[in-house]
């Protein structure tokens, strides 16, 4: 994120950190580490306690009209999802004030997440088990049975073709849960450890190998790795259409400011898949 706020940027996240204080006196948590806000700012998060006890406490804010998607509820509805190394939610608190407010007090994971941002930007050193237990999960939540929708047809077609063109025709023939987000910022080391489930739900066969894989990009040697855990799904029908649809996210990121030192390398990736 920029260093020189707004005014009103700087407002909103003091704003914030009152929401994330809000909510620790709520639950009776002192808050025990720095804020870290999420992605523009929408999500702030801090460890907590209480006594001896350590948390995850996280606040997220939206405008109304978009609190009724599957994303609101999406980590308490992941409470389903058991034998995993994710976090557990605990307890919700939601207000409104100007906007709707929802807070939760998570199980805290070992350990630190493998990167600062989403795309990696230097090699990191992971233990064999670490990758079996990140395909063991992606396989385990591939199979669970689930309502909620990460992305239908749609969604799929009209994000592939406003990028790549009318021309092109992505029929998802394979589809399976997802957890939709998977980048180096919500994965955990030197145990393995998965993040941040709001996203999660149907959608195309291949989704969460393709989110590593283009978050990779950068790192040669860990997009060979990926490549040796995902190979099978990257390589399928399948998997060329989630990468398609994955990269169009993307770019619709770096529209916004997002990762430019990722659109280079991504646009040579593409054209392997076209």
């Amino acid at each position: 994120m920029p260093e020189d706020l707004s005014d009103a940027d700087a407002q909103f996240r003091e704003w914030m950190c009152e929401n994330l204080q809000r909510a620790a006196a709520h639950f009776g948590l002192d808050l025990a580490g720095e804020p870290r806000l999420g992605w523009m700012d929408r999500s702030i998060s801090a460890l907590a306690g209480r006594g001896e006890e350590r948390f995850w406490l996280r606040v997220v804010s939206e405008n109304k009209q978009w609190i009724d998607g599957a994303f609101w509820t999406g980590n308490l509805d992941a409470n389903v999802l058991t034998g995993l190394a994710k976090p557990r939610v605990l307890d919700v608190f939601e207000w409104e004030e100007y906007r709707q407010q929802r807070a939760e007090v998570l199980t805290l994971l070992p350990g630190s997440p493998c990167s600062r941002t989403d795309a990696l930007r230097e090699p990191i050193d992971l233990p064999d088990a670490w990758w079996a237990e990140l395909r063991r999960t992606i396989d385990a939540v591939a199979c669970t049975p689930t309502n909620r929708v990460n992305a239908d047809q749609e969604l799929v077609s009209k994000r592939i073709r406003q990028r790549f063109g009318d021309a092109m025709i992505p029929v998802v023939s394979q589809w399976e849960t997802v957890h939709g987000d998977l980048h180096w910022a919500n994965l955990m080391g030197p145990a393995f450890g998965l993040l941040d489930w709001e996203w999660w739900g149907r959608g195309p066969a291949g989704t969460d190998a393709a989110t590593l894989l283009c978050y990779s990009l950068l790192v040669p040697e860990m997009v060979e790795r990926v490549r040796s855990v995902f190979g099978d799904v990257l390589e399928s029908e399948s998997g060329r259409i989630a990468q398609l649809y994955v990269a169009s996210r993307l770019f619709r990121r770096m529209d916004k400011g997002d990762h430019p030192d990722l659109a280079a390398v991504l646009s040579t990736h593409v054209e392997t898949l076209t």
